[in-house]
C-alpha cells in the first residue's frame, strides 16, 4: 500500500474509536513463554462485512471463505456486550496455540474458543494452554442450536444462546 506503519496505526486508531474496528490485545500472564504481542483486529459490524462482501444470503454465507472469521467476530463482539466490565483479550503463543477470547475481571478468567463448525475439535495443546491460563470456566462456541455438551478441560461446547445465558452468573 506504500503508506509507513505509523500511518496504518493513526487509521486503526480512527476505526477502533468509531466503533468501526476492535483491536483485541494479547494476554500477556507468563513472562518467560514467548507469546505473540501484536492485536487481533475484527470488524465490529458482520452486517457491514456481509454487505461489503455481497453476501446477501445466509447460504452464501456458509459456503464463503470469510465465513469463519465472521462469525469469531461477532461471536466476540456478542460476548463481550454480555459482559461489558471485563477486560477483553486473546491469548497466543509463538508455537501457535490460541484462545480466541479470554475475559478478565480481577484473577478471575473466562475463556471462549470459537469454531464456526458444529462438530468442533480442538488442538493437542488445548488442555496445556488452559493449564496455563487455570480460568473458571470454558467455552467452545459453535453455530449450533440444540443443548451444548462437556468436553475436555472442563469446558462446555455451546452455541451462542446458550453461551449468553451461561454468563448471566458473570455479570
Amino acid at each position: 500500500m506504500d503508506i509507513s506503519h505509523n500511518t496504518v496505526r493513526k487509521y486503526l486508531d480512527i476505526l477502533e474509536q468509531t466503533f468501526m474496528v476492535r483491536l483485541l490485545q494479547p494476554l500477556e500472564i507468563n513472562l518467560k513463554k514467548r507469546l505473540v504481542k501484536s492485536p487481533k483486529i475484527y470488524l465490529r459490524d458482520s452486517g457491514l462485512l456481509h454487505t461489503l462482501l455481497e453476501i446477501d444470503s445466509a447460504t452464501e454465507l456458509y459456503g464463503h471463505p470469510v465465513f469463519g472469521a465472521s462469525w469469531e467476530g461477532w461471536c466476540i463482539e456478542q460476548i463481550i456486550a454480555t459482559l461489558p466490565f471485563w477486560q477483553p483479550f486473546f491469548y497466543r503463543t509463538s508455537s501457535g496455540e490460541e484462545i480466541d477470547l479470554v475475559l478478565v475481571k480481577g484473577k478471575k478468567r473466562l475463556i471462549f474458543e470459537i469454531k464456526a463448525s458444529l462438530t468442533p475439535h480442538l488442538s493437542k495443546g488445548f488442555a496445556d494452554t488452559m493449564k496455563a491460563l487455570t480460568p473458571e470456566r470454558v467455552w467452545v462456541v459453535c453455530p449450533m442450536t440444540d443443548s451444548g455438551y462437556p468436553i475436555q478441560s472442563d469446558g462446555r461446547v455451546t452455541g451462542i444462546s446458550e453461551c449468553l445465558g451461561d454468563l448471566a452468573v458473570y455479570e
